[in-house]
């Protein structure tokens, strides 16, 4: 089968598309012929070497762990008896979740998946899990978002902020996002109210939510948990899932090391059926042009999720 690989850390010129063999799902896993590929953050750190001799990947790489696609086999029972996903997973079954060993390949072994909803497209499929999980986590680190509370969302136009105030509002969160202008339309469609980053937003933020802010989200970072500290009853009331010099400040930061929240696909994928969730997809890549897509990702730039397709 046709795979992404790299064979060393670097820029996206590291990015090839090689033959591999087949990978066979092992008990509690199934596999899928994959339709879509989501590119996260993470990705394209790991492939840069930035984490170093403390990636626990070992060299040659298949990247990424979110995909969509449909059921093409399906491993034996886990020890336990239980399946790795939805329950009964059979062949022929679209799903969406996490790729065990790598992702961005014709075909991926999975170790988690969920129903994809039907009428929910690949390509957006493949953009949620990572996201959605992030965004759960961070919440739940915050205590949950309740009817009533008002939560700041740093970097709303991002995928876990997408996620993050989607699910903010459906707990009847009010939700203050803060993104670029051409953005804040976009924002608006979600429910959230809108306001510019960068310096003033405390300011910005109180005039938009003069009922004062409960809570705090960043997943953008760029300095901004030191404004976000100031609009909240307590610093602990801050959570990013970027900015690990926030403890320095009193906030708090999730990596997932102490837990993940994986359930939270599930809730998106409820939420997707009522036309409530929805992930945008800013542009969809072969994986011959892998490398533009990454480049594109870690410009920051990106509305939503940048999406590969075998």
């Amino acid at each position: 089968m046709k795979a992404l690989r790299y064979s060393e850390y670097g820029p996206s010129s590291v990015l090839h598309v090689v033959d591999v063999d087949e990978p066979q799902p092992g008990p509690g896993q199934v596999r899928i012929r994959v339709r879509a590929v989501g590119i996260n953050p993470f990705d394209w750190k790991v492939r840069s070497g930035a984490f170093g001799d403390t990636t626990p990947s070992r060299l040659p790489v298949i990247p990424h762990g979110d995909v969509s696609g449909v059921v093409d086999a399906v491993g034996p029972a886990a020890p336990d008896g239980t399946p790795g996903g939805d329950a009964a997973p059979q062949v022929g079954d679209e799903v969406f979740g996490l790729a065990a060993g790598g992702g961005a390949a014709e075909f991926a072994v999975l170790k988690l998946w969920v129903a994809k909803p039907s009428g929910m497209p690949f390509e957006e499929a493949a953009g949620l899990p990572g996201v959605v999980e992030a965004a759960g986590r961070a919440l739940a680190l915050l205590g949950g978002v309740e009817k009533g509370q008002t939560i700041v969302v740093n970097g709303a136009a991002g995928g876990v902020g997408i996620a993050a105030t989607q699910l903010a509002v459906a707990h009847g969160a009010t939700v203050i996002g803060t993104a670029s202008e051409r953005n804040h339309e976009f924002l608006r469609s979600l429910g959230a109210t809108p306001v510019t980053y960068g310096e003033g937003l405390a300011d910005r933020v109180r005039a938009a939510a003069p009922q004062g802010v409960d809570l705090a989200l960043d997943t953008a970072g760029r300095g901004a948990v030191a404004d976000l500290v100031t609009l909240t009853p307590a610093p602990a009331d801050v959570v990013s899932i970027v900015d690990f010099d926030a403890p320095k400040l009193g906030a708090r930061v999730t990596d997932g090391s102490e837990g993940r929240a994986w359930q939270t696909l599930d809730e998106a994928a409820d939420l997707y059926r009522q036309g409530r969730f929805t992930m945008p997809v800013e542009r969809v890549f072969p994986l011959s042009e892998a490398a533009a897509a990454h480049d594109l990702s870690q410009s920051g730039h990106v509305r939503g999720k940048v999406i590969l397709v075998p």
